[in-house]
């Protein structure tokens, strides 16, 4: 009777630390991270302070778990997407969709005003942001795998590591991203993107 007393009291916590996390991220997705308050949490979850204090410590520490959730939901999303391309589509092609994927993901997912803060985070250190910037990250290991291949058949230069191309396309992205943020309505993120993947996949071009 006591391990069913037990059981029912963790399956109530699974499913309002649940709740909270699956409030938390919309609000976030709909007002930004920096609009949206412990207290406008618990009060769209129904749910007491204190029980959102028995979950997450802090706001910071319910952001880096939003961090490190889209941060694997960005990657699972661009692996099933690279699923779907032909296998006898050319690398270059293959990359250029890819940095479409990942400017949309960005654009229409995460939005401006949580860039601007996940940029912000990332600067200020008060969030831990390391799942998104990490070079263990699997979106990494995707860009590597497309690069790998196009040396194995021929279509890129062989003279600059795989590992080293891929932090160098992941750069160019978060740095475009990073114009965006500071350069919006004024400039097209996909659109920008798009052009100067091309200029740095034909240096790439064998």
């Amino acid at each position: 009777m006591e391990k069913e007393k037990i059981s029912k009291r963790k399956l109530q916590a699974i499913e309002t630390k649940k709740k909270i996390f699956e409030t938390a991220r919309r609000l976030v997705l709909e007002y930004g991270i920096e609009n949206v308050s412990v207290d406008s949490i618990v009060e769209a979850t129904e749910v007491s302070k204190g029980a959102f204090y028995v979950h997450f410590e802090s706001k910071d520490a319910l952001l880096v778990a939003l961090v490190n959730d889209y941060t694997n939901m960005a990657d699972t999303d661009y692996k099933s997407f690279l699923k779907t391309l032909p296998d006898r589509m050319s690398t270059l092609d293959t990359l250029a969709l890819m940095s479409e994927k990942i400017s949309d993901f960005i654009e229409y997912w995460i939005g401006l005003e949580n860039m601007r803060a996940l940029y912000k985070a990332h600067l200020a250190k008060t969030v831990n942001t390391t799942s998104s910037i990490s070079y263990n990250r699997e979106l990494y290991k995707l860009f590597i795998d497309v690069l790998e291949r196009g040396v194995r058949q021929g279509e890129l230069r062989e003279d600059i590591p795989v590992d080293s191309l891929s932090k160098h396309l992941i750069l160019a992205i978060r740095g475009i991203t990073f114009e965006w943020c500071i350069r919006h309505p004024d400039f097209d993120l996909k659109e920008q993107v798009l052009n100067h993947f091309k200029i740095l996949l034909y240096g790439l071009k064998r």
